[in-house]
């Protein structure tokens, strides 16, 4: 049996217990310690685990992960996305669709400061559902903006996954932020224009809200400068060499929690719910992380990649036909599996093949920045694609009077929007690698 072959069948295991319930951390685990048993042996496998978890969890840039969930959970509690919504509402909230196009612009925000899809698309939406409802925003509307606005979360510097993929590709943090930021922003304003042309379309969709004066528009300007503060102390320090990307994640932990604290939403017991939320997130990814590391080292001893590798090279077919089916794998994988865990269990087989192929005349780091960007938004899609779409879930227990199916309706629009941006981004590479020249 050839490497490939058995790579296949290890992959159908997996995704057979993934099915039957089995955590993802589980099942990746269990199918690394079944493959590497069938070609080395049960001696080597131990040899192997008493260096791979040491090997693994004392990497000083894993730090990173705590500390941006940290500074997430203390920007909820301190009430900024409640600010970023109502900032972006008093300069647009009076178009048609505009209330909704605030809660995107705010969802990019509060992106820019938590890192996490989930959370943004949870803490947006507590803020931002009531005020399109109290508004007369059609149900429809109103959650598939909120539901694809959360995406932006993992996008958006900084960002977990792309701390993960950093490692993966072995490729530098501060280089992928900047690769993220463009594509991030075309996100936005595509769902922006989604919105205004869904309105235009039904204007009973979403109606225009109030005007506000200047002075409102001033104050509701003033309220924001916590979330820029931040957002520049822990992006621009980057770019400044203030701070590595590690110790600007610690900087913003600090400032986050200490805005909360002078806001008033950081108290003893919410500063203990922030901290066991971390810790719990942390565990998970950590454990699946642990089980990815055990995946790969089966694939590394079978020598899956470099075979597939080989033959994808054999064939002698369009890189852009390749990079399509690509594509296509990672929306199936999107109806069964999160984000963290499509890109843990397919980068470490699919970025060698990206590497062998000729892309617009790249070399191989531009290669890998440019597919962490393009495979973090097929995987953002993946949030809100049917039949999982883990935010289409997350908002629609918000809005218990919606139907889970018009949730699921309201995102279509969005996810052509999205369809639209991954050509864009294969055609042009520049659109995400252009900051990264300019800053380099």
């Amino acid at each position: 049996m050839t490497g490939i072959q058995l790579g296949m069948l290890m992959f159908v295991l997996m995704l057979t217990l993934m099915a039957l319930r089995v955590h993802i951390a589980v099942a990746m685990s269990t199918v690394g310690i079944i493959g590497y048993v069938i070609l080395a042996g049960w001696a080597p496998l131990l040899a192997h685990l008493k260096t791979l978890p040491y090997g693994r969890f004392s990497n000083y840039d894993l730090s990173v992960i705590p500390l941006y969930l940290l500074m997430g959970a203390f920007a909820a509690r301190g009430g900024l996305s409640k600010s970023l919504f109502d900032t972006a509402r008093a300069f647009i909230g009076h178009w048609r669709g505009g209330l909704a196009m605030s809660a995107v612009g705010a969802c990019a925000g509060f992106g820019a400061i938590c890192g996490s899809s989930l959370a943004t698309a949870a803490t947006m939406g507590k803020v931002a559902l009531p005020e399109l409802q109290r508004h007369g925003y059609s149900p429809r509307l109103a959650t598939g903006t909120l539901a694809a606005g959360g995406t932006l979360g993992i996008l958006i510097p900084p960002s977990v996954p792309l701390v993960i993929y950093a490692m993966l590709a072995e490729q530098n943090i501060a280089k992928l932020y900047a690769a993220a930021i463009v594509p991030g922003l075309i996100a936005m304003v595509g769902y922006m224009l989604t919105i205004g042309l869904v309105t235009r379309l039904n204007p009973h969709a979403g109606p225009a809200g109030e005007r506000t004066s200047w002075t409102q528009k001033k104050l509701a300007f003033i309220a924001v400068w916590p979330v820029a503060s931040l957002f520049f102390f822990v992006i621009g320090g980057i770019y400044f060499g203030w701070f590595t990307p590690t110790e600007a994640a610690a900087v913003g932990a600090l400032l986050a929690g200490l805005i909360a604290w002078l806001k008033g939403g950081l108290t003893r017991k919410t500063m203990l719910e922030c901290l066991l939320s971390t810790a719990e997130s942390t565990a998970m990814i950590f454990f699946i992380l642990l089980g990815a590391d055990l995946l790969n080292s089966f694939l590394a001893l079978s020598q899956m990649p470099s075979q597939m590798v080989s033959w994808v090279q054999s064939m002698q077919i369009s890189p852009y036909w390749i990079i399509t089916v690509i594509i296509i794998v990672y929306l199936l994988l999107g109806c069964v599996m999160d984000s963290l865990s499509m890109l843990l269990l397919t980068v470490p087989i699919l970025l060698p093949i990206i590497l062998g192929l000729d892309i617009a005349g790249l070399d191989a780091s531009s290669k890998a920045i440019w597919f962490g960007i393009l495979a973090l938004v097929v995987v953002e899609i993946g949030l809100i694609h049917p039949p999982v779409g883990m935010n289409i879930y997350i908002i629609n227990s918000l809005a218990k009077d919606v139907p889970l199916l018009e949730t699921v309706k309201g995102v279509l629009p969005f996810l052509l929007s999205d369809a639209i941006r991954v050509g864009l981004l294969i055609a042009f590479p520049v659109l995400s690698l252009g900051l990264v020249r300019l800053i380099t």
